[in-house]
């Protein structure tokens, strides 16, 4: 294969990693949240630093307080060394409190600094730290609230996002 088609389907991977990780965090899919990551990685994030099953392990705990979250991925630069990558990928994160808790109503700027490595044929996240850049609340009289009869999003399969993936043979 021509190592430029190589090199972009290698990044092309590595963004998939990334977007899957966002909608497994969003969509509490922890299953795709764990599959963005080598059995053996660490991720430092927050106040936890541990390996991939600890992380999810907390982060499920984490959610758990939150009506919804949504995370958009903005820049991301990946930088690719034969099997080995590092991307920096700026994101935002929105978070909605279960219950009426100003410090849990937060949307935060963060960086993503991966390392990811290829193994047996696939891109994953060898170690993750998580940079929080800024963060503020976001209040109860800022909001708008959400018209009766407008489809909400569902953090589990019952999400309409699972619905059209059966649709095409995913899962």
């Amino acid at each position: 294969m021509d190592p430029a088609v190589a090199a972009l389907l290698d990044r092309r991977e590595i963004e998939d990693a990334l977007l899957r990780y966002c909608r497994g965090i969003d969509r509490l899919d922890l299953e795709l949240v764990r599959s963005c990551y080598h059995a053996d990685a660490t991720d430092s994030h927050g106040g936890f630093s541990g390996t991939r099953d600890e992380f999810v392990a907390w982060v499920e705990k984490l959610l758990a307080h939150f009506e919804s979250t949504m995370h958009f991925v903005g820049n991301s630069l990946i930088e690719v060394e034969g099997d080995a990558a590092v991307a920096e990928t700026v994101a935002i994160a929105f978070h909605r409190s279960r219950e009426s808790k100003p410090s849990l109503n937060l949307i935060i700027g963060v960086r993503y600094v991966d390392r990811f490595e290829k193994r047996d044929g696939a891109w994953k996240i060898a170690r993750r730290v998580c940079v929080t850049e800024w963060s503020r609340v976001d209040d109860e009289p800022g909001r708008f609230p959400i018209a009766e009869g407008h489809l909400t999003g569902k953090r589990d399969r019952s999400d309409v996002l699972y619905e059209m993936l059966a649709g095409i043979g995913r899962r």
